[in-house]
């Protein structure tokens, strides 16, 4: 037992010793010994470092900023906006030496943006107000064409063009194209095949890998995803009968509140006209809902249309608001106010019976101008009033003549200053109106509904 004493004091020590060592994370990595050869450079000398894939994406590039017009081998003007159609199509005001009517509708190079005129897509409406921002805040505005020519697109009514826009007066000039790509605004359209192809394909590739917009997989915060069809006012009138007994959703202005409806007018700035519908609500609507119905009011409509027999025309109805629950897609729901009515000048022979040709998805297509009028507001001057028919409820309807066309003019009853007003004292005299155009006994007329509707000579 004496002799196993000190070799069991010398493992006790050792135990001590080692035990007291404190101990590494056992995850912790080794810390590597830099020899002389491996020491590091200056910063100056350092290779730079590939960006991580979440890096690149949000070290982004202006590709809008990194081309300019070219030289003197393409056709270029300076020009002013006429009127916004979408977000590619513009018509700009040029000299007449360019085209004669001193307007250019153009169609943007080498993109397509999502729909907003017709049958609305997901992103048309950013797309169309994102154009529409920068070329109204522009200092100036420059189109130029892909060659020394100003070339027509495939509908051959439109003409292709780069369109650059200078934000201030001692700015850079930015390619528009461009920019709409490289903010998922808008799809390739050819985009590699033309001047400026290499900038395009990199404007879209960066879109899709930022992940903007269209590319975001994302829903669009401005886009209905109701059960209703999503449309322009031109294309429901346009197609009217297609869309008889579905349900539809639309923007306008609400021109005229009367009898429990609404007309609702919207413009179209690439076909230069209004297209209506009136909205029957009946007595389903109160308060909050009835506001939105205001005139002035630019609202958005959710309804079913329907072909109102005793009217012989087409209406929306089914409107409806949910107070309480406000993000209800199948809300009215109040846009804007203080929108005027259009009240767009017509002749008495040219609402008899001229006829219209009308570019819609489906074709060019014509149509009676009384039936695209139909629930628009319109003026008509120098009207002889041929004869006056008053109805028990004190409605009138007047025949009408200016040169060789007939009109019938309906008016409601009407006060002039605070007295009833009586239509047989105008037989014989000349009126202008301010009326909407809607049916009577399957035949168009004009609707008077104030007396600051007519004029009497």
């Amino acid at each position: 037992m004496k002799k196993l004493a000190p070799a069991l004091a010398l493992i006790i020590l050792a135990l001590c010793i080692f035990g007291c060592t404190p101990q590494k994370d056992k995850d912790a990595l080794p810390t590597p010994v830099q020899t002389d050869a491996e020491q590091t450079p200056p910063v100056s000398s350092m290779p730079e470092a590939a960006p991580s894939p979440a890096a690149a994406a949000s070290e982004s590039i202006d590709y809008a900023a990194s081309v300019k017009p070219s030289g003197a081998d393409t056709a270029k003007q300076e020009v002013t906006v006429k009127s916004f159609v979408d977000g590619d199509t513009v018509h700009f005001f040029v000299p007449e030496s360019i085209m004669p009517s001193g307007v250019l509708k153009a169609r943007f190079i080498g993109i397509d943006t999502p729909e907003s005129t017709g049958k609305i897509e997901e992103y048309g409406k950013a797309a169309s107000e994102f154009t529409k921002e920068k070329l109204s805040r522009a200092h100036s505005i420059m189109i130029e064409s892909d060659d020394g020519n100003w070339d027509f697109d495939s509908t051959g009514g439109r003409y292709l063009v780069w369109v650059w826009y200078k934000a201030e007066k001692a700015g850079e000039y930015r390619n528009l194209n461009i920019e709409l790509l490289q903010n998922g605004l808008a799809r390739a359209y050819s985009s590699a095949n033309n001047r400026y192809g290499s900038a395009c394909t990199a404007a879209i590739n960066q879109a899709k890998a930022n992940k903007l917009n269209i590319y975001s997989g994302q829903k669009d915060p401005n886009f209905y995803y109701g059960d209703a069809v999503e449309l322009t006012l031109k294309e429901l009138r346009c197609g009217i009968e297609g869309y008889n007994g579905k349900k539809v959703a639309f923007e306008g202005v609400i021109t005229i509140n009367s009898g429990n409806g609404v007309f609702i007018e919207d413009y179209d700035a690439e076909t230069d006209r209004y297209y209506g519908i009136s909205a029957y609500y009946g007595y389903g609507l109160s308060g909050a809902g009835l506001d939105i119905l205001s005139v002035g009011n630019r609202a958005r409509i959710v309804g079913t249309v329907q072909y109102y027999e005793a009217g012989g025309c087409y209406q929306v109805s089914g409107l409806s608001y949910r107070q309480m629950k406000p993000d209800d897609p199948n809300n009215l729901q109040k846009l804007s106010e203080g929108n005027a009515a259009g009240y767009v000048s017509i002749s008495a022979d040219d609402f008899a019976s001229a006829m219209v040709s009308i570019e819609t998805e489906a074709g060019a297509a014509e149509y009676k101008l009384s039936d695209i009028a139909m629930n628009t507001t319109v003026e008509m001057d120098g009207l002889t009033v041929q004869s006056v028919y008053v109805a028990e409820n004190g409605c009138a309807t007047l025949t009408c003549a200016a040169g060789d066309a007939e009109v019938t003019v309906r008016l409601e009853p009407l006060k002039v200053n605070g007295e009833a007003f009586d239509p047989n004292t105008i037989s014989g005299k000349t009126i202008d109106v301010r009326a909407a155009v809607d049916m009577y006994d399957n035949a168009p007329q004009l609707h008077v509904f104030t007396a600051e509707g007519i004029s009497i000579h």
